[in-house]
């Protein structure tokens, strides 16, 4: 299901970070890091919290504000425990969302549904991840230190919020995608860049086709974290199926580490690895005029344990935000 949306605005974003992803090649962009995966809490679950805390703290203080009509937000947790537990100190009527890695941009399509639909003036969107609370839920405990294939992606550690509004600005949320739930039977749950990637070239042709553009309409298109490998599997699947070709493409978990340097397997992933590269560089890139048309597109494998126990096959699903330069 694609739509447009008439009156809304990307205002501003907050992104923060752990250690691992403020020695990659975006550090410059973040708002704040912390050199420690704890990010000096008791647990990883507190750390992650914090995180998304400080995301949602940051980006009231660069909009001058102290709250918003509506806080959408969610993560890896079980119960979204990060995103409760914020929206607990944040006071601010509360949705909580689940998509896994593509939670970022389910956010952005609902906020902007609210605000153009006029129900609400403004939204705030925040997600988050943590390498070792997501590592201890859906693998096993960080202290077994277990091998990983090369294919594996990393979770990615830090806290990202964006606020929405019909206040004008310079970036504008200009369409949106809410993808399909696609499921071609990997059982693999390291391989999450080939899970993904069929969803991913599912929402995209979805969006070019009812929009009726073609993929260079976009300066950028990127998807959330596929990694090296599910990138080129998109690139190839898209191709063959719908005869796509995506020449002016890259991967967030590809960008947002230094992937000769970092032992990051595949890149990075996580909830909070697309919006951690979309407002970074990206944004950054359009408001200095590099880049007009952007399609985030993020990726999600709805994974759980229960279906691995089961030994049943892990479905994805993607969502897409067409974002625009305001002349």
């Amino acid at each position: 299901m694609t739509f447009k949306f008439k009156n809304v605005y990307l205002n501003e974003t907050a992104t923060v970070v752990g250690p691992y992803e403020n020695k990659g090649p975006l550090s410059k962009y973040f708002d704040k890091s912390y050199d420690n995966l704890y990010a000096n809490e008791k647990t990883f679950e507190l750390a992650e919290t914090k995180m998304l805390n400080d995301s949602v703290n940051i980006l009231l203080n660069k909009m001058n504000k102290n709250s918003a009509d509506v806080f959408l937000s969610g993560d890896l947790l079980n119960q979204i425990i990060p995103s409760n537990l914020t929206a607990l100190e944040q006071k601010i009527p509360f949705l909580g969302l689940y998509n896994a890695c593509a939670t970022s941009m389910e956010g952005i399509i609902i906020g902007s549904t609210l605000i153009d639909s006029e129900k609400v003036s403004s939204v705030i969107c925040a997600t988050s991840s943590h390498n070792c609370s997501a590592e201890k839920q859906f693998r096993y405990p960080n202290e077994y230190g277990g091998s990983k294939p090369k294919i594996a992606t990393f979770t990615s550690t830090g806290g990202a919020s964006a606020y929405l509004s019909n206040t004008p600005s310079n970036i504008k949320v200009e369409a949106g995608t809410i993808g399909t739930v696609v499921d071609l039977g990997i059982t693999d749950v390291f391989n999450m860049g080939a899970v993904m990637a069929p969803a991913a070239a599912s929402t995209i042709e979805e969006h070019l086709r009812t929009l009726k553009r073609k993929a260079d309409y976009y300066d950028l298109i990127v998807t959330g974290d596929l990694g090296i490998y599910g990138k080129q599997i998109l690139m190839d699947y898209i191709k063959e199926t719908f005869n796509i070709e995506l020449t002016k493409y890259n991967d967030c978990g590809v960008m947002l580490y230094k992937l000769k340097d970092q032992s990051v397997y595949a890149g990075g992933s996580g909830p909070v690895c697309c919006p951690l590269v979309t407002y970074s560089v990206i944004l950054d890139r359009m408001k200095r005029g590099e880049l007009k048309k952007v399609l985030i597109c993020s990726t999600g494998a709805l994974h759980s344990p229960t279906l691995v126990n089961q030994k049943l096959s892990i479905p994805a699903i993607c969502h897409a935000i067409s974002l625009e330069v305001v002349k």
